[in-house]
């Protein structure tokens, strides 16, 4: 399956489910085990589990096997591994703790920013 449909797959799964505030983040370019991250928030564990649920289902519907699933036991993040995708669920207080966002879509350091304060930037 491409890519892409893999991912319009996914956010449908998150988004029938009625996932909050579901983030795409591209990371070809910063990492090697996977194409592109997908972050949501559930409301309650339950919702996390079920969102997380969602996903596996639609994506073994499609023939697709996910490489693993984690966090289904406590649901307060749970992380469904698609090879190509990553897909995270999460409750607000602990997205908003891990910051996977901000970890994912730090921008290449600029030409303008000397070498040795590129860490501290």
């Amino acid at each position: 399956m491409e890519i892409e449909n893999l991912q319009q797959l996914v956010v449908a799964a998150l988004d029938d489910l009625k996932a909050h505030d579901i983030q795409v983040i591209d990371v070809r370019n910063k990492t090697p085990i996977t194409d592109l991250m997908v972050i949501a928030s559930g409301t309650s564990d339950r919702h996390v589990k079920s969102l997380a649920e969602s996903v596996v289902a639609s994506a073994r519907h499609a023939g697709i096997r996910p490489l693993g699933i984690e966090g289904t036991r406590d649901a307060e993040w749970v992380l469904v591994d698609l090879n190509d995708i990553i897909v995270h669920v999460m409750l607000p207080r602990v997205r908003d703790f891990y910051n996977l966002e901000r970890l994912w879509m730090v921008d290449e350091p600029t030409a303008d920013v000397p070498v040795e304060n590129r860490a501290r930037s």
